[in-house]
C-alpha cells in the first residue's frame, strides 16, 4: 500500500475554511431556502426571521467561498447557489445523521420495557 503524500498547510487550511462555512446554522438555513432557486435578500430575511444585516453577513461569506452567485436587478440583489455540489455534501451528512438516529431508535426500542412483564 502506498503512503499518502503530505498535504501542504495551505491546502489543509482552505479545506477547513470551506467546511467551517457549513458549520453555521444560519448559512445552512439560507442554503436550504436557495435550494429551489434564487431569492432576493428581503425574501431570505423574511424566511429566516432575522435582520438584513445578519443575512447579508452570511451571504457575503458564502459568496467569497464561491458557493453563491449574486445578481443585481434595480435596487434588489438576488442570490443563487453557484456550486450544486454543496447540496450533495449536505445530503451525505443528513443521510449519515438519519442513519445514526434510526440506529439509536432501534437500540432504545430493544431496551424498552413496554409490554414485558
Amino acid at each position: 500500500m502506498k503512503a499518502a503524500k503530505p498535504v501542504s498547510q495551505e491546502v489543509v487550511q482552505q479545506v477547513a475554511e470551506y467546511f467551517s462555512i457549513l458549520g453555521e446554522p444560519m448559512r445552512l438555513r439560507i442554503l436550504n431556502l436557495l435550494r429551489d432557486g434564487e431569492k432576493c435578500v428581503q425574501d431570505l430575511v423574511e424566511a429566516t426571521d432575522t435582520s438584513q444585516a445578519n443575512v447579508s453577513k452570511h451571504l457575503k461569506v458564502m459568496m467569497q467561498a464561491g458557493i453563491l452567485n449574486r445578481r443585481s436587478k434595480g435596487t434588489l440583489a438576488y442570490y443563487s447557489v453557484e456550486d450544486d455540489l454543496i447540496f450533495e455534501l449536505c445530503n451525505l451528512v443528513c443521510d449519515r445523521l438519519a442513519n445514526r438516529i434510526e440506529q439509536q431508535a432501534l437500540n432504545f426500542r430493544a431496551f424498552s420495557f413496554i409490554g414485558k412483564r
